[in-house]
């Protein structure tokens, strides 16, 4: 039995006429009558009457017409779902991201995402660069927000430049200065991430040449600009993490200025699926409307 046998019942149930079915379905009478009676030998059934003004179902026809119209309609669905699969309007997208990129920038891209292809749903995954690498390693994630450069075998799409700032208490002696010189972090005690997570800091501080005075270490960005704030040290911070709290902690540009490239990382498993496809262009789209400065990105 085929979908094809049971939407010419259906249809021809529906019209009260073979023919009428035919022409509806594409096909010829001939054929649609060959169908309707090679169903009924396979069910061991006569489910239609055929007269020339017409069919008219039998009651076992009947009976069997409501299963018949289900199956029509799943297959409908099935189609219909397959179809928006290959053209990447709907599926299921796994993103993976720090926590500067979840808080400041995920919930407007999937707003907006979402009013262009409601179908697609997503599941988030935050953790830090030592995570997301992962994530990116393993294929547990379809795309990803990462930092550049990376080794990765991944599509990476440049995003943007966000400047690395000094944060420190806000009665600090050196909170009003316009800009913190890297070579005096030596001086201060230094609140870090984990080794794991820290690559901007530590990748700045070492390249200065500057063994900080670290005296507390921790995996939560915001745990740390919290102890900055309270004063048990300094700590060197994305600018993006800061939005909404210039306020509890002073933020000054370093000298010399640096910045962190943030890209998107799409996998080859995954970059040839439909949903993926739309998400990396969308991204490629919207990194244009962001204020980005004029550093050029990272090599």
């Amino acid at each position: 039995m085929s979908v094809l046998q049971y939407d010419i019942f259906v249809k021809s149930a529906e019209l009260g006429s073979l023919t009428l079915a035919a022409e509806a379905l594409g096909c010829t009478q001939s054929n649609a009558s060959h169908a309707i009676s090679a169903l009924e030998k396979e069910l061991g059934l006569i489910l239609m009457q055929r007269k020339r003004s017409g069919v008219r179902l039998t009651p076992e026809g009947e009976r069997l017409l409501g299963h018949m119209k289900q199956i029509c309609q799943g297959e409908a669905m099935l189609q219909e779902e397959a179809r928006q699969l290959r053209m990447g309007e709907s599926g299921k997208l796994r993103v993976g991201s720090f926590t500067s990129v979840a808080v400041h920038w995920l919930p407007e891209i999937i707003k907006r995402f979402q009013a262009l292809y409601p179908r697609i749903e997503f599941e988030l995954l935050n953790g830090d660069y030592h995570d997301v690498d992962e994530w990116l390693r393993s294929g547990k994630v379809d795309a990803a927000f990462t930092r550049l450069p990376s080794s990765l075998p991944c599509r990476l799409i440049p995003l943007y430049e966000d400047r690395l700032m000094a944060i420190l208490p806000l009665h600090h002696a050196k909170a009003k200065l316009s800009a913190f010189p890297i070579s005096e972090m030596r001086d201060e005690p230094f609140i870090s991430l984990l080794e794991s997570s820290d690559h901007d800091s530590a990748r700045l501080l070492r390249d200065a040449g500057v063994q900080p005075d670290i005296r507390f270490s921790t995996k939560d960005d915001y745990a740390l600009i919290a102890m900055v704030a309270n004063g048990l040290g300094v700590s060197i911070v994305p600018e993006l993490l800061l939005m909404g709290r210039a306020d509890s902690i002073a933020a000054v540009p370093l000298d010399p200025p640096m910045w962190r490239s943030i890209a998107l990382a799409i996998p080859q498993s995954s970059e040839n699926r439909p949903a993926v496809k739309r998400f990396g262009a969308f991204m490629e789209e919207w990194s244009k409307e962001l204020n980005i400065p004029t550093q050029p990105f990272s090599k």
